[in-house]
């Protein structure tokens, strides 16, 4: 991934509030399209114009054949705050992020963590993330509901990692039960995007707990209750299950690995 400044310049008088809200608009839209990854943007105010530095899935994620009717809107919208087009400035390889997929995935999963900044939508035969806008818009011309889906999921792995209220069992619960709100909004999200994309697309349940590895071993699919989902060898060291009637794939408990 890759790290680009935007600088937004004044072509007339404005005000800050004026040229906040159309920059900050136009930030929230390439994140529900998946362009900029992160949830919190500095935006800075120096020597009249504004700067911002932004965490990119590709070197190409600001093209605007990516953009999205709500990024496109949000680009006029800065023309009546009085600013120009931002200008892209590379910064260069962010070390600490992931590769980005290129390859023509087999099937693809959502997946992701609290740890995770990247695309929740992953490569199933390399685990590299697919970057959102490179696909057919999921909802209303974007992926904001994805996005969305993400954070949720995020905040209830955060919750249960840090393991020191009552809410870590509510937590828990979300992100490792098949009956789960949470759940059941991602394994729609999932249906969509296989429908749009004729991929074969998997929602990755989390498991932790358990009462031995035999039982772990011997435990059936959650949601069709059968024991033909355990695999001979685990997917990416990983993924010891995979229910492909019910497009689940699951680890063994990490309480017993």
């Amino acid at each position: 991934m890759f790290v680009f400044e935007l600088r937004f310049e004044c072509f007339a008088d404005t005000t800050i509030d004026a040229a906040e809200k159309a920059i900050n608009g136009l930030l929230e839209a390439l994140r529900a399209n998946g362009q900029i990854l992160g949830r919190e943007f500095a935006v800075a105010f120096n020597d009249g114009e504004f700067k911002v530095r932004l965490l990119l899935p590709e070197k190409t994620s600001l093209a605007n054949r990516y953009n999205s009717p709500w990024v496109k809107m949000a680009l006029t919208e800065l023309t009546q705050a009085k600013l120009l087009a931002p200008r892209e400035k590379f910064i260069g390889q962010d070390i600490n992020s992931e590769v980005t997929n290129t390859d023509e995935p087999s099937w693809q999963l959502l997946y992701t963590s609290y740890v995770h900044m990247c695309s929740p939508l992953r490569n199933g035969d390399n685990l590299l993330p697919i970057p959102l806008y490179q696909l057919p818009a999921t909802f209303n011309g974007d992926h904001k509901r994805i996005i969305k889906w993400q954070t949720e999921w995020q905040a209830c792995d955060e919750l249960q990692m840090a393991a020191a209220t009552k809410a870590e069992f509510a937590a828990l619960d979300e992100i490792t039960r098949a009956d789960s709100d949470l759940f059941r909004r991602g394994w729609d999200l999932r249906g969509r995007i296989e429908y749009l994309t004729r991929i074969p697309t998997y929602y990755y349940l989390y498991r932790v707990g358990g009462e031995s590895l035999q039982t772990e071993l011997n435990r059936p699919c959650p949601r069709c209750g059968s024991h033909e989902w355990k695999l001979e060898q685990p997917l990416s060291d990983m993924f010891h299950f995979r229910c492909k009637p019910c497009r689940i794939v699951s680890n063994i408990s990490w309480d017993h690995q």
